[in-house]
């Protein structure tokens, strides 16, 4: 079967998908299990792939599963928890009184205190926290949804301190060949990996400061009562001030410290700059916009989340915007804590993990699961504290933890199948054909089809192994080695290409079938994945375009990469 075929069925699964959730609109949980049986005939039938080792993708799919409803239980419980303390009508109040604009609430929520969730834990949990936060301050749980896949984009190369390109790169690109190489060229890994750290940073400082106006023109446009994208972009200079207060620091760390902290050091510093600004109401038009009564909102608009206070919560009035805000600033804190290797609490937190390796006897198949270590069991940790520090009743929590069981039972259905057929195709390398995996084989497709313009779509193949994978980090592991021996094909520079790899995958999280279910399902918004996919398609697009574009003004306009890499050298 020539290269062409395999591209083409391998995919097929993701033009399904596609085609059943956007183009037809249907929901997640009848679309999946459809596509889930399509991607197994292809890679028994065309792939030759064993049915041992799509039995065992299948498991080890499932005990991704298992981490991903923990993380969104997680979230929807401390949502339901601040509900019935009270704290989420005081948190309302409080951004009530630094503004009551919506565009910059977003920024502010979405952009800065998003992108630090990123920066500490990565995998999805920004928008799992983001996104009900909104909700909760009187969004509607689609535009909550929307804005929230928003958030993973810049920040996710640099996210959970730096997993995608330490673990992600290193682990899909390093070995004793390549380290061999570098040596021989008068230089070694750590300084490779320095140099594709700042090009990442400094790919997504250009083009990431423009995401904060892009999620105001998509509020407007999408949930405004005009439907206008001028009404975001009328808020362009403090949205622009926003992304550069971000951005800068974020590049600034890249480049000189390394991959840990860009999205946690530009997200602090950013929060800091642009609560003060946005106090003393700098750069903002005069013009407060908001959305339409909510009894004016589509059906297509809501969740199936109350988020109303019952009348028992009305005890907890004295609780403080800063009582009130503490759950989310120890979630924060604990999920840094527990993602720095040096101080040890991380092997405290996995002390307590189930894993399961090479599944079936197949090799490279494994499943785990901390309960403590990860961000779900965090949030459970610190709703326990709420419960406490906010002096609730019992029958409060439990309420909350009804509540929010019953949101989870829909996110586990549809996920059950999504997963699965994830894990099939990354795994699908092994087969009796000896066929590369269905990811590289599109890859190698676009490649060879491309020719020496293919720098400008290396990060669109980034994005798409994150659309399939749901993660940067992984899509990093499948995509860095072709992407590096791509470049070297070409006689370009191979940092460049594992960087534009770096940016695409972070990109492709905005649009990632299973992470849009989980975010969907933390406001109660399951079986409207569809919809927010066509809404989150366009600053994707945006991003995977402007990414090409640098990427082919570095490779072929300016000797960026050469004078980066002298001067690292002189360090």
């Amino acid at each position: 079967m020539n290269l062409s075929i395999q591209a083409f069925l391998a995919f097929f699964p993701i033009l399904l998908a596609g085609i059943l959730l956007v183009g037809l609109r249907w929901p997640a949980k009848r679309a999946m299990p459809f596509v889930l049986l399509v991607a197994i005939i292809i890679a028994y039938f065309a792939w030759g792939m064993p049915v041992n080792r799509i039995i065992a993708s299948t498991l080890e799919g499932l005990g991704v599963t298992a981490s991903i409803l923990w993380i969104i239980f997680g979230a929807i419980l401390l949502l339901n928890t601040l509900k019935h303390s009270g704290a989420l009508k005081v948190i309302r109040a409080g951004f009530t009184n630094i503004s009551t604009d919506r565009r910059v609430q977003v920024i502010i929520i979405a952009w800065l205190f998003g992108s630090f969730i990123e920066g500490a834990s990565g995998f999805g949990t920004p928008a799992a926290i983001a996104s009900p936060l909104l909700l909760g301050l009187g969004f509607p749980a689609l535009g909550a949804v929307v804005i929230g896949m928003m958030i993973q984009s810049t920040p996710v190369s640099f996210g959970a301190v730096g997993t995608p390109i330490v673990i992600g790169v290193t682990t899909g690109l390093k070995t004793s060949e390549l380290d061999a190489q570098l040596i021989a060229a008068g230089t070694n890994w750590e300084q490779f990996l320095q140099i594709v750290t700042s090009e990442v940073a400094i790919i997504h400082g250009i083009i990431g400061t423009l995401i904060p106006l892009f999620m105001c023109m998509v509020l407007t446009r999408y949930f405004g009562k005009n439907k206008s994208w001028s009404e975001g972009l009328s808020i362009a200079p403090f949205a622009i001030f926003s992304g550069l207060a971000f951005t800068i620091p974020y590049v600034l760390t890249g480049v000189f410290l390394g991959p840990e902290f860009p999205s946690l050091i530009g997200a602090l510093v950013g929060l800091v700059i642009v609560v003060t600004a946005a106090k003393a109401k700098f750069l903002i038009p005069k013009d407060i916009w908001d959305f339409e009564p909510a009894k004016n909102w589509p059906s297509t608009w809501m969740g199936n989340i109350d988020l109303h206070l019952s009348s028992a919560s009305d005890k907890h009035t004295n609780i403080s915007l800063g009582k009130a805000w503490l759950p989310y600033l120890l979630v924060a804190f604990f999920l840094v804590i527990s993602r720095i290797p040096s101080l040890g609490v991380d092997k405290a937190l996995k002390y307590v993990t189930l894993s399961y390796k090479d599944i079936l006897s197949e090799v490279g198949i494994n499943a785990s699961f901390s309960p403590l270590y990860l961000p779900g069991g965090i949030m459970i940790l610190v709703v326990l504290i709420t419960y406490f520090l906010h002096n609730m009743k019992a029958k409060e929590l439990s309420t909350a933890i009804g509540e929010s069981t019953k949101t989870l039972l829909g996110a586990g259905f549809v996920l059950v199948f999504t997963i699965p057929m994830v894990r099939i195709l990354i795994n699908s390398g092994v087969n009796v054909n000896d066929y590369a995996s269905m990811p590289i084989a599109m890859a190698q497709w676009v490649a060879d089809t491309m020719g020496g313009i293919y720098p400008a779509f290396a990060a669109t193949v980034g994005a798409l192994g994150a659309f399939i994978a749901g993660s940067n980090t992984v899509s990093n592991m499948m995509l860095a080695q072709f992407q590096f021996s791509t470049a070297v094909n070409l006689g370009l520079t191979g940092s460049v290409f594992v960087a534009l790899q770096a940016v695409g995958a972070a990109a492709g999280n905005m649009i990632a079938i299973h992470n849009v279910v989980a975010a969907a399902a933390t406001v109660g918004m399951l079986g409207m994945e569809g919809i927010v996919l066509r809404k989150t398609i366009l600053p994707t697009l945006y991003y995977v375009v402007f990414a090409g574009i640098i990427g082919l003004i570095m490779l072929y306009g300016f000797d960026i990469t050469d004078k980066l890499t002298v001067y690292l050298n002189s360090l």
